[in-house]
């Protein structure tokens, strides 16, 4: 387990071997890392634990659950009661069971207008920067008064 600087966790949240908290990651209340894929309980798994990573600034809601083996990136925000199984893009709003891709949030924290395929562009009224988004993939996020 590794667990970055200013990293919150709340109530009810257990951390395990393989996680690793990057930098100002926010867990929610009661949401719950897993660490093996298949558990029995008369079967000892340690050598099949599999590495989740939780880059910086992601916020994982109260109540939801992050299987192993998972990478939820930068500024990406999990809502609440949402279960991730699958790798969670930058910047990406998921929700639900499974989790499935919704929208976009700023470095703020605020849901972006922009599309989940195609391009677009939109700036944060919060800080002036301007987020674009390139072939539904690609992110570049411009200073605030840059074009």
């Amino acid at each position: 387990m590794v667990i970055g600087d200013n990293v919150k966790s709340q109530n009810n949240v257990s951390i395990y071997d393989n996680v690793t908290l990057e930098d100002d990651v926010f867990c929610a209340p009661s949401m719950v890392f897993t660490n093996v894929i298949d558990p029995r309980s008369a079967v000892t798994r340690k050598n099949e634990y599999l590495d989740t990573l939780v880059k910086r600034e992601a916020t994982l809601g109260a109540n939801g659950t992050t299987v192993c083996g998972v990478t939820i990136g930068e500024y990406a925000f999990v809502a609440a009661g949402s279960v991730v199984t699958h790798d969670v893009a930058p910047f990406a709003l998921v929700v639900g069971v499974p989790a499935r891709h919704v929208g976009r949030m700023s470095a703020f924290g605020e849901r972006l207008d922009l599309p989940l395929p195609g391009e677009g562009r939109t700036i944060c009224p919060h800080t002036g920067l301007e987020y674009r988004l390139t072939n539904g993939r690609g992110w570049a996020v411009i200073a605030a008064g840059a074009s």
